[in-house]
């Protein structure tokens, strides 16, 4: 087998036994971005001069086995800061920044033994579901490259999915992980909020934002999140509560006999595209196969989730943008002398469309007369949708939804339509709005379109274990992806 594609895991084992160098794993990567990446332009910036060199030095000071990922190529969304390499968040607004700094996710990984290989793509500061809002290019799906590869982090998705890397960081803020996981083929693991630390990640929506893997197997994904999980000092939010070792979690987790997994009807009843809806019931009839129990439950506030998270994040997302001025750092519009046109002229040319939009409902639902009517109503509602899912974890271990009511769009098809698109998130950003895990996964490809399905996982707080045991059983009985219909020449 090629060595780009093998798992994280096989990559770190193969190393140790001498199977291959380090640098041979980040020459074979390499490659596979020249053949690959013109296709589907998952990356932003290609780390191959600073990869080859860490790779040379680690190869001469041999292989260490207690770094979890080492020699592991790892592609970042260019949302989280890199010492000495750009990161953009696909924004003309910092089109040349060069932080001084690594994030707390990347620095995690650098310590465990990880190549950082490449920056993705993804929509301008996390805003979209199609990566289709970079102000530097689009990202096609590596399965139909006529078809969006989801969003915000649709970069790393399709690039984890192209085989460019064998594991890549999104971040999630109303589905940004698990969305184009689920249109991509390939798994994504939202932590729950405060498990992953936000220090470095450039905030969208505070409350919300939370950084997570996409890989293509439940083991990989419990090795980042082993890496990457833990109390941080430098962020508030982030929780001290104990990072188990999940790999050895998932590996002596019990079989499926017993294991109580709800079917929220609020979910199953929405319109679903008939390959999701087909792939969904082949899936329910396996989990009884291996001796799973099918619950139905009802999450009654689900209808509001959308229209409450939207007006949350909207509002964050005007606070946070704010420093964006043309005064400190950022894009700086030129030949202005008033200062109040030099704000206007540097935010209106520096920030796309969809973020202008974002930052303007934001304001709007935050002003004088509408705070009430708006974020104050939207944050009561937050809480009786989390109360949903905390009841409903009394009776269920996890819960089992869609990711998304369609299948991959097409490029354009809905990006003049901001409502259609903010209606794909319906099954994504009621777990953000709740700080809840979840994780999504592929269970087939559809009989139409010939498309991944995908399905998503919901546990209790902190409960990443469960959702990567149950699905590390299942995944064996799944049958495997093929190579992306789209890369095949």
């Amino acid at each position: 087998m090629e060595i780009y594609r093998l798992s994280a895991i096989d990559i770190k084992e193969g190393i140790l036994k001498g199977d291959f160098k380090v640098k041979e794993v980040v020459e074979a990567y390499l490659k596979r971005i020249e053949e690959t990446e013109k296709k589907i332009d998952a990356l932003l910036f290609v780390n191959s001069e600073q990869a080859l060199k860490q790779a040379e030095e680690m190869d001469k000071k041999g292989p260490d086995p207690e770094k979890k990922l080492w020699g592991v190529p790892v592609v970042v969304k260019d949302v989280l800061t890199t010492r000495d390499i750009k990161t953009t968040c696909a924004s003309k607004m910092l089109e040349n920044f060069v932080p001084f700094y690594d994030s707390e996710v990347v620095k995690r990984l650098k310590e465990s033994g990880a190549i950082i290989i490449a920056k993705s793509n993804m929509d301008e500061f996390a805003m979209g579901s199609s990566t289709e809002n970079s102000a530097f290019k689009i990202t096609k799906n590596p399965w139909d490259l006529t078809r969006v590869p989801g969003g915000s982090s649709g970069g790393s998705a399709a690039s984890t999915a192209a085989y460019q890397c064998p594991v890549s960081i999104g971040t999630d803020t109303g589905g940004s992980i698990r969305q184009p996981a689920a249109f991509c083929g390939v798994v994504g693991l939202k932590p729950t909020y405060g498990r992953v630390s936000r220090f470095g990640l450039i905030a969208y929506g505070s409350s919300l934002d939370q950084a997570g893997p996409i890989t293509r197997s439940a083991k990989d994904a419990a090795l980042v999140l082993s890496v990457i999980a833990g109390k941080d000092p430098k962020d508030s939010t982030s929780s001290s509560e104990p990072v188990p070792d999940y790999l050895a979690l998932i590996d002596n987790f019990k079989d499926l006999k017993g294991v109580k997994i709800a079917l929220p009807k609020e979910y199953w009843e929405y319109e679903l595209d008939k390959d999701i809806d087909k792939k969904s019931k082949e899936f329910f009839e396996l989990l009884k196969s291996l001796g799973a129990e099918l619950v139905s439950i009802s999450l009654p506030h689900t209808k509001y989730a959308v229209a409450t998270y939207y007006i949350i994040v909207m509002a964050e997302a005007s606070s946070n943008l704010a420093r964006y001025d043309g005064v400190r750092y950022g894009y700086r519009a030129k030949d202005v002398k008033e200062l109040i046109k030099m704000y206007t002229k540097s935010r209106s040319e520096g920030f796309g469309f969809e973020v202008q939009r974002r930052i303007i409902l934001g304001t709007y639902v935050l002003s004088a007369g509408y705070y009430d009517a708006y974020y104050k109503k939207a944050a009561q509602v937050r809480r009786l949708i989390r109360d949903d899912f905390l009841s409903a974890f009394n009776s269920c271990d996890v819960i089992l939804t869609p990711v998304s009511p369609i299948l991959p769009f097409r490029l354009k098809e809905k990006i003049e339509d901001p409502l259609q698109m903010y209606l794909a998130d319906i099954f994504s950003c009621g777990l953000n709005l709740s700080g809840l895990p979840g994780l999504s996964f592929p269970i087939g490809l559809g009989e139409r379109e010939k498309l991944p399905v995908g399905v998503q996982f919901i546990a209790p707080p902190f409960k990443e274990e469960v959702l990567l045991g149950i699905y590390n059983k299942v995944e064996k009985e799944l049958t495997p992806l093929p190579e992306p219909y789209g890369l095949v020449s």
